[in-house]
């Protein structure tokens, strides 16, 4: 069992900061890719941005140049330090792990709760 946890969500003003975190734990071999998901009422859930364990990074093109993801692979968490934040950013944050649970065994997706962050004056 793999178990995925965000924090950090909340309130914010326009062009305000947060800091989400994600956190996943269990049965964990290999957390190969940890990435940001976000989807807003009536949307469709969106990639936000992604980073491998070998440090390799993608943004949407809606964040570059504000949002940052990071990583710390010994505790296989990752973090999403949004700026300048938009009202347009408004939405559930989910994060999502591809995780090898064993060696050779093909990795899965594991996916957490969500955190809501809310951009309004």
């Amino acid at each position: 069992q793999v178990q995925v946890v965000e924090s950090g969500g909340g309130l914010v003003q326009p062009g305000g900061s947060l800091r989400l975190s994600c956190a996943a734990s269990g049965s964990i071999f290999s957390a190969n890719v940890m990435g940001w998901y976000r989807q807003a009422p009536g949307k469709q859930r969106e990639l936000v941005a992604r980073i491998t364990r070998g440090g390799s990074t993608y943004y949407a093109d809606s964040v570059k140049g504000r949002f940052t993801i990071s990583s710390d692979n010994a505790k296989n968490t990752v973090y999403l330090q949004m700026n300048s934040l938009k009202p347009e950013d408004t939405a559930v944050y989910y994060c999502n792990a591809v995780v090898s649970t064993r060696w050779g065994v093909p990795p899965g997706d594991y996916w957490g709760q969500g955190t809501q962050v809310i951009v309004s004056s």
